[in-house]
């Protein structure tokens, strides 16, 4: 279980790497112009704190590993990150609408790779949280 951990540290370390390209991919320079300061603003500050969280969850897999699975402690965050993957998980299949992948490939396999990966890390939680 340590190695699945340390697999799941990794990738959440390079989710929130992503995270750098998003102003330019997503072209918020013209799509956030008609939002104003503070909302332009928050949307640039939440996405850095998402990142950093993820970044931190994945360093926390790799570092704490085994305080993870074998501490009552560590049990009880797993449980939480467990939560929070699932309600990731929740999210991608009922909050963001079909029509920003259906029909293109790359969105769609990039949907489909976020749907494994969210069931894959709430999975992995849980199961460690209540074992």
């Amino acid at each position: 279980m340590e190695t699945q951990f340390k697999i799941a540290g990794i990738l959440l370390m390079a989710l929130s790497l992503i995270h750098v390209i998003f102003p330019k991919y997503f072209n918020w320079e013209k799509e956030l112009k008609t939002l104003s300061l503070i909302n332009r603003q928050m949307m640039h500050v939440h996405t850095f704190f998402i990142a950093l969280t993820v970044c931190m969850m994945g360093l926390l897999c790799v570092i704490s590993s085994h305080e993870l699975i074998s501490t009552g402690f560590g049990k009880k965050i797993d449980i939480m990150l467990g939560i929070f993957w699932l309600a990731r998980l929740f999210a991608q299949l009922f909050v963001y609408s079909p029509k920003l992948w259906k029909g293109k490939k790359f969105e769609t396999y990039v949907h489909i790779f976020f749907l494994l990966l969210w069931t894959y890390l709430s999975i992995m939680f849980l199961i460690s949280g209540f074992a």
